[in-house]
């Protein structure tokens, strides 16, 4: 079953039109003010412990309208939440049990006719608690033992080891903007994204509407970007010592270790029968990776052992309404590193290292990253010391949250995260000590003595998902007075232009030279305005064009517009020569992975993807 909680200032709806599974109903309209309003989906897999399931749910609406201190609670039947439903028979019964059980509790619960076309309005409250998703797994215990009230402290850290109250920072500084999204102070924004209209504009990639919501179709030149940055990573976690593997996409919900960590995230995921299997989507590289790392014979002398994978594809089931753009997907990438450790000692510097991959890569990819620490208590009174050196290290201010207990399966981690044109963040590199899943699944070593060991693991994405990355670095050209991508990301690197046809052989010859050189170079040798030519390479973003006619040819003396030293309505020309463009080049993307140009070499047999 899923549950979508809403604490609501008010929801009414009217039921407009009966489908064929329709319930008769006495009450098609009705309002309900100060309430939480629960969208429920009744799924297939639910049959299998109808009872457990519907005690689970009444757990779970409790202890939200316990949070949100509301007593009136309002049932609403969502098949929407879900693609697996069960019958509507079964689901009927559950709605009702739902609403039953809620009142043997003390509420005042309302629901809202099953199988009717039915229009609402609702109002949402707009704090941290307001929106929460669920997901009730048949067959789970509902006996937890009560969890403690976790409260959270937060200050902030600079270089030179003083602590900061946040309300320092509350401005529309980077820091700033991540500061007040993370303490929940709303931003006002309007629109989508910058990078929404870029992504289509520039034929990298679109929406594809024969998928899901957020499943993404990628255009050559957006394929090519994609590829450079998983090159990317994978020479960087080469380098660092890490080992690649390849783990399946879906994994079976009956393993215990995996339905456990599975259910740390269990309100947004792909679930699903297989046969009588309950199956499961991964949403990272955790599972198949900590599943090698169970089976391996592991010696001490192996630590600390860093194993990698370009998780293509994850998937997590979010909201349909959150899903926008790049920045929030259904199906994503994410390159997934796992370091198991020998002890704490090992697993903060190798912290160190990781979060160092992270910063460098905000400025390969030339976007300005801002940070956040999150720890508990334990952990800080233990290392405060070493936390206010990662700091001094990154040579910035870092927002530092306490948590009084631990929630998660980490006990530190940190998170990198750049700024949208919005003034929102996109979260990107993340680093965590995990000190649960050794345990969970098993994994260990034996000391000398023969005892066995469950070692921290590190959690690190160097740069989060390739495709909030590509995110990040189209927001970052909404604030250039000439907007561009890093040169070593960018489809085409330089542009031929020949005046006429006649000097096509020697812009052809100069093509040919420039992409030996493993430079990719295309030529616009189409029959258009010399005027159009060149603005058509500005809104490619191009960031050297060379314009070649008599004088170029004689002299072999090129002229280039150079785009990142340009100002608006003001390109900015340089007299080089063809050696001398290549070596400027290559010094500009010098150490950075390579591949040749993904679309055609003669614009004019270029084909148009949007």
């Amino acid at each position: 079953m899923r549950l979508l909680l809403i604490h609501s200032d008010y929801i009414e709806y009217e039921a407009k039109k009966k489908t064929k599974m329709a319930e008769e109903a006495s009450v098609l309209s009705d309002k309900e003010t100060e309430a939480l309003t629960v969208f429920c989906a009744v799924e297939s897999i639910d049959e299998e412990d109808l009872d457990g399931v519907v005690l689970q749910g009444i757990e779970e609406v409790k202890k939200t309208a316990g949070q949100v201190t509301v007593d009136k609670i309002v049932v609403y039947p969502y098949a929407h939440l879900s693609n697996d439903l069960a019958t509507p028979e079964t689901a009927v019964s559950v709605l009702n049990a739902l609403k039953a059980g809620l009142e043997k509790e003390g509420f005042t619960v309302k629901r809202a006719p099953f199988g009717w076309y039915k229009s609402f309005k609702l109002s949402c409250k707009g704090h941290p608690l307001s929106e929460l998703s669920k997901t009730i797994i048949p067959g789970e215990t509902t006996a937890k033992p009560a969890k403690k009230e976790v409260t959270h402290e937060w200050f902030v850290l600079t270089p030179d080891g003083k602590q900061h109250d946040t309300k320092e920072y509350l401005d529309d500084s980077p820091f700033g903007c991540m500061v007040k999204k993370e303490l929940g102070i709303a931003t006002p924004v309007g629109g989508d994204p910058a990078h929404v209209d870029l992504m289509r504009g520039k034929e990298l990639v679109d929406y594809e509407p024969a998928s899901d919501v957020g499943c993404l179709r990628w255009m050559p030149k957006g394929k090519l970007i994609r590829d450079l940055l998983a090159d990317y990573v994978l020479r960087m976690v080469l380098e660092y010592g890490g080992t690649p593997v390849e783990t399946p996409v879906m994994y079976d919900l009956g393993d215990k270790a995996i339905f456990e960590h599975a259910d740390k995230f269990g309100e947004r995921q792909y679930r699903f029968k297989s046969n009588n299997r309950n199956m499961m989507l991964r949403f990272a590289a955790c599972f198949g990776m900590f599943s090698i790392m169970r089976d391996m014979h592991i010696s001490p002398n192996h630590l600390p052992m860093k194993m990698y994978e370009l998780s293509t594809y994850s998937f997590r089931h979010e909201q349909k309404g959150e899903v926008i753009g790049l920045k929030r997907l259904r199906s994503f990438t994410m390159p997934d590193m796992h370091s198991l450790c020998l002890d704490m000692p090992q697993a903060l510097k190798c912290f160190e290292e990781q979060l160092a991959m992270g910063w460098q890569t905000g400025k390969d990819f030339e976007t300005k990253l801002v940070a956040a620490f999150r720890c508990t208590k334990g952990f800080y009174a233990e290392h405060e010391a070493w936390v206010k050196k990662i700091v001094k290290e990154s040579d910035c201010p870092m927002l530092i949250e306490i948590l009084s207990d631990r929630v998660h399966y980490w006990i530190a981690k940190i998170d990198l995260a750049a700024i949208d044109g919005q003034l929102r963040p996109i979260e990107n590199p993340t680093v965590q000590i995990d000190v649960e899943s050794s345990t969970r699944f098993n994994i260990k070593y034996h000391k000398e003595d023969g005892t066995p060991v469950h070692p921290p693991i590190l959690h690190c994405s160097p740069t989060g998902s390739v495709e909030r990355v590509i995110c990040a670095i189209l927001e970052n050209t909404s604030t250039q007075a000439v907007p561009a991508l890093p040169t070593w990301l960018s489809p085409v690197q330089v542009r031929v232009v020949p005046v006429t046809e006649k000097h096509l052989g020697y812009a052809e010859e100069l093509m040919t030279a420039i992409n030996a050189a493993q430079i990719r170079c295309d030529m616009d040798d189409r029959n258009e305005t010399m005027g159009k030519k060149v603005r058509e390479a500005g809104m490619d973003w191009v960031p050297y064009v060379i314009v070649v006619g008599d004088e170029e040819v004689a002299s072999k003396k090129l002229t280039v517009t150079i785009r990142k030293k340009s100002q608006p309505n003001k390109p900015h020309k340089e007299q080089l020569t063809a050696d001398a463009l290549i070596a400027a080049v290559k010094k500009e993307v010098e150490e950075k992975p390579f591949r040749p140009l993904y679309t055609p070499k003669k614009l004019s047999l270029k084909a148009r993807y949007i």
